[in-house]
């Protein structure tokens, strides 16, 4: 009897533990299931990103400048700094964007734009204000767009390989349904890659070839060659017929006064007819 009372213990004890390790592996599979299910999924745009960025050593990537400049000068002989100017331009390999010229009352006024190389930038500064004692204007600013360049770059990459995936679910697809899903999605994702591709390109533009504007001016004078007789006669002319409304306007201001002196030159008048 008592042998078979210890083999019914023995065999309680190891069938509790068996359950107590199947309930052990059951926990640990479902939490290593629950652990894989809520692992956040890195965006495609941002993985390419990261990637990028770790790719590339940051002290290797080349500076991306953009750099404008406004000058303002006057100059006592026009076509000689004009001269000056051009001959400044050839030797930078730049080009002019804007050339224009004006005459007002008081002065003759030109304005130059330039666009030049960003490596002859200061150069063709040095030669062009070479000998202007005084500058009206004179501003240079230089724009660091390294990282927005980088990051335009970066995300232009994952766009392009965002579409070459739906581009081969398109060659998979079946379903009439998922074949105008995808290539909705395809044209979506053309338009952007487009859009950045045409930042990319205008940052590049600015990047390489910087601004350069140029205002310089002659003062003229009425008794000078450059004030035509014709020009003196309207001029004339403007001064004489301008008191006109002044004129009048003052009248309206001192009418009682009119009034007034109307009204005594009758009794006045008056007055001397009863005398007489």
């Amino acid at each position: 009897m008592k042998r078979i009372l210890y083999f019914l213990s023995f065999a309680l004890i190891l069938i509790s533990c068996k359950k107590a390790a199947d309930e052990t592996s059951s926990k640990t599979d479902k939490s290593a299931v629950t652990e894989e299910a809520f692992v956040p999924a890195q965006p495609v745009e941002a993985a390419a990103e990261v990637s990028n960025v770790s790719n590339n050593d940051v002290s290797l990537i080349d500076q991306k400048i953009i750099k404008n400049g406004t000058l303002r000068f006057e100059t006592a002989d026009m076509n000689k700094t004009a001269a000056k100017i051009y001959a400044a331009l050839k030797g930078s390999n730049g080009y002019i964007q804007l050339d224009n010229e004006t005459k007002g009352y008081n002065e003759i006024t030109r304005n130059i734009v330039i666009r030049v190389p960003n490596q002859n930038f200061e150069k063709l500064i040095n030669e062009v204000t070479h000998g202007v004692s005084y500058f009206d204007e004179k501003q240079i600013t230089s724009e660091d767009v390294t990282e927005q360049f980088i990051d335009l770059e970066a995300r232009l990459k994952s766009k392009k390989e965002l579409e070459a995936r739906y581009i081969d679910l398109l060659r998979k697809a079946t379903k009439v349904s998922d074949i105008i899903e995808i290539e909705q999605q395809i044209n979506v994702i053309r338009e952007e890659i487009e859009s950045k591709e045409g930042q990319l390109n205008y940052m590049k533009s600015r990047v390489s070839m910087s601004t350069l504007n140029i205002n310089f001016y002659k003062p003229t004078s009425e008794s000078g060659v450059t004030v035509s007789y014709g020009d003196k006669i309207v001029n004339a002319l403007k001064g004489s017929i301008s008191w006109i409304p002044g004129f009048f306007i003052g009248l309206i201001y001192i009418w009682p006064l009119f009034f007034i002196a109307v009204i005594g030159y009758f009794i006045f008048k008056r007055k001397r007819k009863k005398q007489e």
